[in-house]
């Protein structure tokens, strides 16, 4: 998935562009930097590590908060998340709709549902 999006030059999220940048930074320096696809992380001591790290950075409370950003698609999923909660709070106690509510008690159910 990373890989992909790297190679996408029209994907500009905050997090691929720091790292091409990062990546473009290391090049001056003479690094050689070479990506390949492996299997699992499991047995390959330079991947654990990069998976140790991953967590580790993703459950720090010090990072700087231009790592935590989210993109848009994350965000959207939230509201929608929180608003079928919301609705669902106002459905259960409501009289009004009484014969729907038989066939759809629960919100996501019927939202669910393609028409």
């Amino acid at each position: 998935m990373t890989m992909d999006s790297l190679k996408n030059k029209t994907n500009h999220t905050f997090l691929i562009e720091e790292i091409r940048k990062k990546l473009a930074e290391m090049r001056t320096t003479n690094w050689t930097i070479e990506f390949c696809w492996v299997k699992a992380h499991v047995g390959n001591q330079g991947n654990e590590l990069a998976d140790t790290l991953a967590k580790e950075a993703a459950t720090n409370a010090d990072l700087i908060d231009s790592y935590k950003k989210v993109t848009k698609s994350v965000e959207m999923s939230e509201l929608s998340e929180i608003s079928v909660e919301t609705w669902q709070r106002e459905w259960d106690p409501t009289t009004k709709g009484a014969i729907t509510k038989e066939y759809f008690p629960v919100v996501a159910d019927r939202l669910s549902i393609n028409p």
